[in-house]
């Protein structure tokens, strides 16, 4: 049987196009961290490389597989970004970490082999920044943003004010983006994008 995220985990990626809190628990990922402009090559480079290794991974899982999933499909591609300085947004002044989802079945040995199997047959010098960890992301306000990525403010305004009218304060000057689609398939106007960042509680007094 294969896994399938849309299906099985609608609560952390059946957002709405309005604000809530969800709770992300413990979760492991592959990733690599870059600066700059997202338009940039680099930046394209890296989300490549991060791509080859996650299918490398998903072929190495098809191959061992003997639990109750023979096959998963390839979680999305997601963006934590923050700003270099704490002022005004520019792109060349952004600092990211690309990171792609594993499934719990997925073992850290794994990824390791997989990623000595793709640095043989597709030679990367990115592949050695890539990095397997375990994060956990805990109380969060989100929302489906749909449209352009330059249109991100309106959506994260929406964010702040939900946030502040249940009594939550936004705990870090950084951002989770989860894209589920492609900016190079879909119009800007149709892209759909999960926007989150981690809360707490603010006591009251």
């Amino acid at each position: 049987m294969k896994y399938e995220w849309k299906k099985q985990e609608k609560e952390l990626y059946g957002s709405k196009t309005v604000p809530a809190v969800v709770t992300v628990p413990e979760q492991n990922y592959i990733m690599i961290s870059g600066e700059g402009n997202p338009n940039d090559a680099d930046f394209s480079n890296r989300v490549s490389a991060l791509y080859s290794v996650a299918y490398a991974v998903k072929m190495a899982y098809k191959k061992t597989a003997k639990g109750e999933y023979d096959d998963f499909a390839v979680y999305p591609l997601e963006g934590v970004w923050q700003k270099i300085e704490n002022c005004e947004l520019i792109k060349e002044k952004l600092r990211y970490t690309l990171v792609i989802r594993q499934p719990d079945f997925v073992t850290e040995d794994l990824v390791k082999e997989a990623l000595e199997v793709v640095k043989r047959k597709k030679p990367n010098p990115l592949y050695k920044e890539i990095q397997y960890r375990t994060v956990e992301n805990g109380l969060c306000v989100e929302i489906l943003h749909v449209g352009p990525y330059d249109n991100e403010p309106v959506s994260f305004e929406k964010m702040d004010r939900f946030a502040d009218a249940q009594g939550l304060r936004r705990l870090e000057n950084s951002h989770r983006e989860i894209y589920l689609s492609s900016a190079n398939r879909v119009e800007k106007s149709r892209l759909k994008t999960i926007l989150r960042y981690a809360v707490e509680r603010v006591l009251s007094t």
